[in-house]
């Protein structure tokens, strides 16, 4: 059967998620592209639907909860995301989470009949707070309490707000209360033991929960200024989380090479409409002699690789150096898919799931790439994080254009760093 226009788009973005080549390979991207025209044309005819297992506890009502894997939504907010990734919270937050975020979809699309039928079950949800409290640490009691104020509060604002017929201001509301779930499940989180990665990677860092980056991009030299619909733009500043609880080896990778200012002056290396790419600090270094082969960050030497890290929704360790596919898992929910525009994911060799190292990219989300049920890039990419502000700025960046600076602003101190004897291992 003929391949279709979008089969030949997700193939083109299959591409692009690769590693930046050296000169020497671009003899074979022909066929590297129809390699992945025809996985993408085998996908699109799969009938796979999976039993996928709910995310860390308990099943709950959904609303935005409906991941690549399943269904016919898309959930495509990056805060949203998040929360559904967060480990140890507990059922009732779950259904507390989805009466808001429906709540809040239906204030956005002007139904406020439908939102306020959601804002009920989310103070059915919220009524349950003792059971909530039992899953917080003690240590985080008193801020979990306070969360459920808040949460209490803005919503009874957000149901007066409805009845008026405000429904902005009821919608601002039901976004201060949804940030407090936020607190409330981050307070939950904060009990889990995370655990290490298998031994064999003990020579890599890795992030224990999450981490904030903020990155500034600054025009290359023929780009003037960004134009992002319209509006003239010297700088673009955007806001980054990556989560250690899902990909911990690639997000403490990244970390790790952010507070050592690495990616600092880099340019973007590739940008596509689909992907914004960079890393490569073999594209930074032409005519200097710098070996091509060495397209990530050398440390002792060598090209420091990290494994391919992905992660069902419902199981509590990713998979290593293996896709969902390998694992028998095709079809199966990402517990980070790459669902949201800005999404980051960390680009490696088509045929060698380990390769990944320095080079990373941010998908430019679009539904006819990556639709429910069919998404190519889950499982098979690592996907550590989303943009979680300044996103759409993103659209008018270009091929040359700088980051200025990337710097860890909030959870650094998650970030391990492996010890001098697990170093002298891996040397030998």
């Amino acid at each position: 059967n003929p391949i279709s226009a979008r089969e030949k788009r997700q193939a083109t973005v299959a591409n692009a998620m690769r590693l930046t080549p050296p000169p020497s390979t671009f003899a074979g991207a022909a066929a590297r592209s129809l390699s992945a025209a025809a996985l993408a044309a085998l996908l699109s005819v799969s009938s796979i639907t999976p039993s996928v297992p709910p995310a860390f506890g308990p099943a709950a009502a959904q609303a935005k909860e409906l991941a690549s894997g399943s269904g016919s939504r898309v959930n495509k907010d990056p805060i949203s995301l998040l929360r559904l990734a967060l480990p140890r919270v507990s059922k009732e937050a779950r259904e507390l989470q989805a009466g808001l975020e429906e709540c809040q979809d239906n204030l956005a699309r002007l139904n406020g009949q439908v939102a306020s039928s959601a804002l009920q079950k989310a103070k059915v949800a919220a009524g349950k707070s003792g059971a909530m409290l039992k899953s917080v640490p003690p240590a985080k009691a008193a801020e979990a309490q306070a969360a459920l104020d808040t949460i209490n509060a803005a919503m009874d604002e957000v149901g007066a707000k409805i009845a008026a017929s405000r429904q902005g201001e009821a919608l601002a509301a039901t976004e201060r209360a949804l940030g407090a779930v936020t607190q409330l499940q981050e307070a939950m989180a904060s009990g889990y033991a995370q655990p290490s990665p298998p031994k064999e990677f003990a020579s890599l860092p890795y992030l224990k929960g999450r981490a904030t980056v903020d990155l500034v991009l600054q025009p290359g030299k023929e780009h003037g200024q960004f134009d992002v619909e319209g509006k003239l733009y010297k700088q673009l500043e955007v806001k980054m989380v990556v989560d250690g609880y899902t990909s911990p080896i690639t997000a403490g990778n990244f970390v790790d090479l952010v507070r050592r200012g690495f990616y600092n002056g880099m340019h973007i290396q590739r940008s596509d409409g689909f992907v914004v790419q960079t890393g490569d600090p073999s594209n930074e270094l032409e005519g200097s002699g710098a070996d091509a082969k060495k397209n990530g960050y050398v440390e002792g030497g060598k090209v420091r690789k990290i494994p391919l890290e992905v992660m069902v929704r419902g199981d509590k360790d990713p998979i290593y150096s293996a896709t969902f596919d390998d694992d028998g898992r095709g079809g199966y929910a990402a517990a980070m898919p790459f669902n949201s525009y800005g999404a980051l994911g960390m680009a490696r060799e088509e045929y060698d799931p380990d390769s990944a190292s320095s080079q990373w990219f941010w998908l430019l989300f679009d539904s006819d790439l990556t639709p429910a049920g069919k998404n190519l890039l889950d499982g098979r990419y690592a996907c550590f994080g989303y943009t979680v502000d300044g996103a759409r700025l993103l659209s008018d960046v270009k091929e040359g254009d700088i980051i200025a600076s990337a710097k860890v602003s909030s959870g650094e101190s998650n970030l391990v760093l492996p010890t001098a004897p697990a170093l002298a291992v891996a040397a030998e």
